[in-house]
């Protein structure tokens, strides 16, 4: 398996990837982990890759050309795309099962106050969330990911019934109750990218139909 991270923070990822059966795995040929700086795709002399949300808000979201930009540098015919947002799909062990028979995974971690949404409706094959909680960043999520894929990949660990017999009960999982509220879709520039255009009411100035529209999703 080859494991591409696009992230802002590749260091974040030296200590856990150096360790243990992830680290071992690597040595031994079993994956291949490539950890990739989003900013090497930005295209002006300040590295940006980020700008303000249209429709106003805090913070600061990440551009759709710049992720779509590095996705299309590393896809391949045998790819899977997935997206750490806290709004995706939970992760469970028989995901993890699924992404192990992935040739290449390509993982965007997010951060700041988000990832233009038109990287879930175009970019992203899957959006996963690894719990009930906001994290600052998709870093911590993609490690998650890592490491419960790379386990499950064919000859790493030295006892093939280490698998067979560890026990997961989904009674463990977090109530289906429980549940977190999720931001509404946020989008920055450029307003339109590939045809994939920003909601016009976003661009409008009105404000109560901004406030209207988000409280929508």
């Amino acid at each position: 398996m080859t494991l591409d991270i696009l992230t802002l923070f590749p260091e974040m990822f030296a200590g856990p990837f150096e360790y243990s059966i992830v680290k071992r795995a690597s040595e031994n040929g079993l994956v291949k982990i490539n950890l990739h700086d989003l900013r090497q795709w930005a295209t002006d002399k300040y590295k940006s890759v980020d700008d303000r949300p249209y429709g106003g808000g805090a913070g600061m979201v990440m551009r759709v050309d710049i992720i779509d930009a590095a996705v299309a540098a590393l896809k391949s015919q045998f790819s899977k795309v997935v997206l750490m947002d806290a709004g995706g799909e939970r992760y469970t062990q028989k995901k993890a099962e699924e992404l192990a028979r992935v040739e290449q995974l390509i993982i965007i971690c997010g951060h700041y106050e988000g990832v233009d949404h038109r990287v879930h409706e175009h970019i992203a094959e899957e959006v996963i969330s690894v719990g009930d909680y906001v994290l600052s960043g998709g870093e911590i999520p993609a490690m998650i990911i890592a490491d419960s894929v790379i386990r499950l990949l064919p000859e790493v660990l030295g006892n093939p019934k280490s698998l067979e017999e560890e026990s997961f009960h989904e009674s463990l999982m977090l109530n289906d109750q429980c549940s977190i509220r999720t931001e509404y879709p946020q989008y920055t520039r450029p307003e339109e990218y590939k045809g994939w255009r920003v909601p016009e009411v976003l661009l409008s100035g009105n404000h109560k139909q901004i406030q209207e529209w988000r409280k929508s999703k």
